[in-house]
């Protein structure tokens, strides 16, 4: 159960209404305007780039057999993608210490999510590590470009309010059928009966 809970922290269910909810604070926070197009293009680049991996495994079975690949861990890459940032964001006016205290939570708790991914058998060791890898990649990137950016500071009731959908979507549990939709939407454009599956990259 408690890898289970773990794993909902990179549920598309949570992070895209989280990611929307970055967006729409970034702009009354930030000095930089450009804050929120970098977050957007990086949340957005990360989406694409494991739809893309998904639907070239499923519709037209191009993965690695020798790898057990089949796409980016979509939950190691888009939890890696966000939360670093999350924290960053939340953190903006804490001392130096425990600002990077917050920002180094951000990064563990993907970590954990691509940990419980392999617990509960849901991916393989590379499509983990590979997704953990872009998602840290891209959040990186846009931490790096936020250097000089300074950050009006949150209240306890505002960090609250910032809080609050992530944690009632979190108490809720119910999660995405992202893989689902990118299986059937990878068959129709393949032009297949039903998508290729990881049993059989394993048996070609």
């Amino acid at each position: 159960m408690a890898w289970t809970i773990l794993t909902y922290f990179g549920d598309s269910m949570l992070l895209i209404p989280t990611a929307v909810i970055i967006a729409l604070i970034l702009p009354w926070k930030s000095d930089n305007r450009r804050t929120v197009w970098y977050w957007l293009i990086a949340f957005g680049l990360a989406g694409l780039i494991v739809s893309v991996s998904k639907i070239l495994f499923m519709g037209f079975g191009i993965g690695s057999a020798r790898f057990d690949f089949t796409g980016f861990s979509g939950h190691s890459a888009m939890s890696s993608t966000l939360w670093p940032v999350m924290l960053w964001l939340l953190s903006g006016r804490f001392s130096p210490a425990w600002r990077r205290v917050a920002i180094g939570i951000g990064y563990l708790i993907p970590l954990m999510v691509g940990y419980s991914r392999l617990v509960i058998h849901a991916h393989s060791l590379s499509e983990v590590v590979t997704g953990l890898t872009l998602g840290f990649t891209l959040s990186t990137a846009f931490l790096v470009s936020q250097r000089r950016t300074s950050l009006k500071g949150f209240s306890w009731p505002q960090v609250a309010a910032a809080v609050l959908v992530p944690v009632v979507l979190i108490s809720h549990g119910r999660v995405a059928t992202t893989q689902e939709f990118l299986a059937q939407l990878s068959a129709k454009i393949a032009g297949l009966e039903k998508p290729f599956t990881r049993a059989d990259l394993h048996h070609q």
